[in-house]
């Protein structure tokens, strides 16, 4: 988490508060994670996010993020 930091707003991912930068993106927030974003799906306030939307609008605050990954196997 970011702390002393005044351009951080509080999120939600997969249920768990967090601090991220002012102005960051899904696609900023989803590498931020260490996650690769061809492996997952993401879903903010109930909407499921289409991919090229990560980089255009910035994350608000207070917003709910779910991120699912794809895990191969069998």
């Amino acid at each position: 988490m970011l702390q002393n930091d005044t351009s951080a707003i509080e999120i939600v991912v997969n249920g768990q508060a967090r601090a991220v930068p002012s102005g960051q993106t899904i696609l900023g927030l989803v590498e931020s994670l260490g996650l690769k974003p061809d492996r997952v799906a993401v879903e903010m306030d109930r909407r499921i996010v289409k991919r090229a939307e990560w980089t255009v609008a910035p994350l608000r605050p207070g917003v709910k993020i779910e991120i699912v990954q794809f895990v191969g196997g069998g």
